[in-house]
């Protein structure tokens, strides 16, 4: 694999003419946009931006001025709306020049930029503004496709630039985006008129054109040209040839879901991380290569790589031709906190006097030979988008080392960008993380009523979720419906039965798997029988028992066991029953199941104590609305038990209670939330009941 485009087809304009005849010049910016947008060889995730100069009429005076529409701070191609863009008076912007005191007070001129707002448009204008501005153009992009940051990152990349692109592409050295850069492209692009754009050395492609389309389809070109060059030109093999064998599929997920709890939890003391896994074709060709090593210790080129992914990846030590998982994980420890120092010493040797405090100090990236690429950050989509800018920049060194010798961006440079007081501003701004932002949680009987309202209760304050059920059918249909509300990134769900024990263990290996270890267990999964004594089948109480606490006790071990391994503690709920408290006649089987999980989970918070493991119960009554088990024969059977019609259950339960209140899903969702989180951070062995008040449940 050694050509440059991983994506199967060569990038070809997806252009539209049909569709864009009836589109404004701001709709012709947001279709153009979302295009490029959409294509990660030509842009990665939240990078790159793209313009317009519109003539549109002034709110005060009614006279056509022009003005700069430019994606705002913050946003991403692939998804921006028409909102997304800022929209700047150019003639303000130009004014902006008189105003310039040089490179030492860059900064200041970023607080300029709300003062050429056109119309009070909220959208903040990025650092980025002044590199669209002030090139003579009508329509600019500005993007980071692989292929070209592969020839900016060449030792010699000016003069591949003259060679590949005949002079169409001018050259820039490498400096931090701001005003002073917007006027050198500005003089550039002027002084050589038939320049289709730019290459900004290290960091990617400028290009314009005099209508959108003109412009989307200049972009498509010049990456293009760089991709066929690129891939007719490079030196064989690719990293210096294979090292490391490529490790079996099963064999590397095996290996990726017991390295990512230990990990997660070693560099989670402070704040909780989410992780990812990604085992691609890229990836596992790099991290078997001879130069794998030397060529990781480099760090990236591109500064919007850099941002995502730190100044360089851990390289873990691990041989898969000899694969000693015990003597890497016992590395551990050694091996993050060399990382930490050498953070700190990179810290130390380039900040300023007014730099910010310095931050975290653990990796983002982690290289296993023979596995694939491991990644934790605060949310799990930031850890699979700092996964998918590492990828671009192993794109960007083979490319570069094919043709030429790949040059990373300078240690003051990476700092100057990462600590940069307008980055710490922009971080300072965001809101603050929700409850339960970083922890992850599994849900047993994740596709029935309560289960699924649990599920969206944890999602909703920032968790990842987990849903496992039997029903493959309403597993999906959970999973699809929650995603629409929460994302992708946060909820998955795996089949299975928690009656096996090795089911139950692929269920935390699942977990491990997609997002790192676990935090969270709500043991939900249940059932429900009613029968006198003497008509109750050992099929009956065996099926109650092999669900009801045999499940929850597999469950409850295997999640105890990765908890203990995390170091960073953990909370268990258990769903059980008003029943496992108050017996039930005829239903002998189902009271005495529910009783045994009440116990079970007091037992457990008794172990899970030394080691932070909270353990508590919800009893719910009587939650029939959205339930599965109410749907059916359970219904039916306590119905003809207190002699009511099945259509008056609902009515009855309610009428019974003593606030004379139906229990709904979202109701034990709520309590459930409370006792995962750190709300009841000083509850263990407790009962807490949402049945709207039951005399004879009271907990004694």
């Amino acid at each position: 694999m050694n050509a440059l485009n991983t994506g199967k087809d060569s990038i070809n304009s997806l252009w539209d003419d049909k569709l864009a005849a009836a589109m404004s010049e701001p709709e012709l910016l947001l279709y153009r946009s979302n295009l490029l947008g959409s294509d990660f060889r030509i842009t990665n995730f939240g990078g790159g931006n793209t313009s317009a100069k519109v003539q549109m009429a002034d709110y005060l005076s009614g006279e056509q001025v022009e003005v700069l529409w430019v994606k705002g701070s913050g946003g991403d191609l692939g998804s921006i709306k028409i909102d997304g863009f800022s929209t700047l008076y150019l003639d303000k912007l130009k004014g902006l020049k008189a105003r310039y005191r040089g490179l030492q007070f860059e900064d200041e001129m970023v607080d300029y930029l709300p003062h050429c707002t056109f119309n009070l448009n909220p959208r903040a204008a990025s650092i980025d503004t002044p590199l669209h501005a002030y090139i003579q153009k009508k329509h600019v992009d500005h993007m980071h496709p692989d292929a070209i940051i592969a020839i900016a990152a060449c030792a010699n990349s000016k003069a591949l630039t003259q060679q590949i692109f005949e002079g169409e592409l001018g050259w820039l050295p490498w400096q931090r985006p701001g005003f002073d850069l917007g006027l050198k492209l500005e003089a550039l692009s002027t002084e050589q008129p038939k320049l289709k754009g730019i290459i900004l050395e290290g960091h990617g492609l400028f290009t314009w054109g005099d209508t959108a389309k003109g412009c989307y389809e200049n972009t498509l070109d010049m990456i293009r040209r760089a991709e066929s060059w690129l891939n007719a030109n490079s030196k064989q093999p690719a990293f210096g040839g294979e090292k490391f064998p490529v490790l079996a599929t099963e064999q590397r997920a095996a290996i990726a879901a017991k390295l990512m709890p230990l990990l997660r939890g070693k560099i989670g003391k402070q704040e909780f991380k989410l992780g990812h896994f990604d085992d691609s074709a890229a990836v596992l060709q790099f991290v078997c290569s001879q130069d794998l090593a030397p060529l990781a210790a480099l760090g990236t080129s591109c500064p919007d790589h850099f941002l995502r992914t730190k100044i360089r990846p851990l390289v873990v030590d691990f041989d898969p031709a000899n694969p000693d998982l015990d003597k890497t994980v016992s590395g551990l420890d050694a091996a993050l906190e060399a990382y930490r120092a050498d953070y700190t010493a990179y810290y130390e040797r380039c900040k300023h006097a007014n730099s910010p405090a310095v931050r975290d100090a653990n990796p983002i990236i982690y290289l296993i030979p023979g596995v694939g690429m491991l990644s934790f950050a605060k949310d799990k989509a930031t850890a699979r988008i700092a996964s998918e800018f590492y990828i671009n920049a192993i794109n960007v060194m083979r490319g570069a080392n094919g043709v030429d010798k790949y040059v990373g961006l300078s240690e003051q440079e990476a700092f100057n960008i990462e600590y940069w007081l307008l980055e710490e501003a922009k971080l300072q701004r965001m809101p603050k993380p929700k409850s339960l932002a970083g922890r992850i949680a599994l849900v047993t009987g994740g596709a029935g009523g309560i289960g699924q309202a649990v599920a969206r209760q944890l999602l909703r304050e920032g968790a990842c979720v987990m849903l496992t059920d039997i029903d493959t059918e309403a597993l999906a249909a959970a999973q699809k419906d929650l995603a629409k509300s929460f994302g992708k990134d946060s909820v998955a769900t795996v089949q299975a039965d928690i009656t096996g024990e090795a089911a139950v263990e692929a269920i935390i290996a699942a977990t491990s798997l997609r997002f790192g270890g676990l935090d969270i267990l709500v043991s939900n999964a249940g059932i429900a029988s009613a029968a006198p004594l003497d008509q109750t089948t050992l099929e009956v109480w065996e099926r109650n028992q092999s669900i009801l606490v045999t499940g929850y006790f597999l469950v409850s071990r295997a999640a105890f066991r990765l908890m203990k391994q995390q170091k960073t503690g953990g909370s268990m709920v258990f769903v059980a029953s008003k029943n496992g408290l108050v017996a039930s006649a005829g239903a002998s089987a189902y009271c005495t199941a529910k009783a045994a999980e009440i116990h079970l989970a007091r037992c457990i918070a008794l172990e899970g104590a030394s080691e932070g493991i909270r353990v508590n119960v919800v009893n719910p009554d009587a939650v029939i609305r959205g339930s599965r088990i109410w749907d059916g024969k359970w219904k039916e059977e306590r119905a003809a038990s207190n002699k009511i019609e099945t259509d008056d259950v609902e009515e009855f339960y309610r009428q019974r209670s003593m606030l004379k209140l139906g229990v709904l899903p979202e109701d034990i969702a709520e309590a459930v939330y409370f006792l995962a989180s750190d709300k009841s951070a000083k509850s263990t062995g407790n009962i807490l009941n949402v049945d709207a008040g039951n005399a004879a449940a009271f907990t004694r």
